[in-house]
């Protein structure tokens, strides 16, 4: 068997990978944003409360953590071949000081997580039973991951940071091949952009309707952009008067899952704080009183981002 050693002098840094995001945010953005509320859509589905979902991919992360200290690597059908997965102990303080709930939520959602037998002790063992919620196998996460990054490596080999592209079919197998370690660096970008994104808002629900806002007017600006516009001059698009149009609040709950009559009261919440502004029609779009705080934040996703794509496509070379 012949073993490839990578070299380190060929190697993808995140330094390289973030100036790309940056310069090329206007094709890549929209892309990226977009996947993130599909994955958001099916956080809530699992249990129509985001936290929920954010203790079990929390606790599932401290497993994958553990899998890697002790080498241990397993493909995606090798991960999913039982219903539940064994996971370290923990405690309400942990996972309150860690995730951003309050500490009398946090023990109130653990103790219906194991109420609903989701969470279960088994004589020594604390396990997480994938059967007892709304799961799915994460198949169109690895495939929206695998176009997104498909797309970021074509950008990527135009500016000489790759020698070549990855297509999206060559990134999935990988991803599924090595998938207990992808999908643990997956959870590194995603865990702390939750709890960044809540201590602004507060709430996931009222984050989750208004990240669809701003998918929405990705969208829109892509259309209004050039080609290849970097992230400030893509971003300062989105307040070019009224060419960049809104959504009302039945097209968000139906995109959501969340309820109607919630989605108006959060969606009042958020004009109030001037995150949001509505116009004569009933929709909505972002303020520009808001650019200020969007932008640090944004730059703070496309870094793990721009991290999490480096390190995959690091592992996406040994196997050319």
């Amino acid at each position: 068997m012949v073993i490839k050693i990578p070299e380190i002098s060929s190697q993808i840094y995140k330094e390289d990978t973030y100036n790309v995001l940056d310069s090329r945010y206007s094709v890549l953005g929209p892309a990226w944003v977009s996947s993130q509320m599909e994955w958001f859509n099916g956080i809530y589905a699992c249990f129509h409360d985001h936290d929920k979902f954010l203790i079990i991919i929390y606790l599932t992360k401290k497993t994958l953590d553990f899998y890697s200290t002790n080498l241990t690597k397993l493909n995606f059908d090798e991960f999913f071949s039982c219903k539940t997965i064994e996971i370290e102990k923990f405690n309400v303080a942990e996972i309150s000081s860690e995730l951003q709930i309050p500490k009398e939520s946090a023990r109130r959602k653990i103790v219906e997580l194991e109420e609903e037998g989701v969470i279960r002790r088994v004589n020594k063992k604390i396990i997480i039973d994938r059967s007892c919620f709304n799961y799915s196998k994460p198949l169109k996460s690895i495939k929206r991951i695998s176009y997104f990054l498909s797309s970021f490596s074509a950008m990527c080999s135009e500016q000489k940071v790759l020698s070549k592209k990855f297509t999206s079919a060559e990134l999935e197998v990988i991803i599924k091949k090595d998938f207990s370690h992808i999908w643990n660096l997956y959870y590194e970008l995603q865990i702390p952009m939750m709890t960044e994104y809540k201590k602004i808002f507060k709430d996931f629900e009222t984050f989750h309707i208004f990240g669809t806002c701003v998918v929405n007017q990705h969208l829109h600006a892509k259309k209004l952009s050039g080609l290849h516009t970097n992230r400030n001059n893509f971003i300062n698009s989105f307040f070019s008067g009224t060419k960049t149009l809104g959504v009302n609040a039945m097209s968000i709950s139906e995109i959501t899952g969340i309820p109607r009559a919630t989605v108006i009261r959060k969606l009042q919440k958020l004009v109030k704080t001037k995150n949001l502004m509505i116009d004569e029609k009933k929709l909505y779009r972002l303020s520009g009183s808001f650019v200020s705080l969007l932008k640090p934040l944004q730059k703070d996703a496309l870094i793990r981002l721009a991290n999490f794509s480096a390190k995959v496509f690091n592992i996406a070379i040994l196997y050319k």
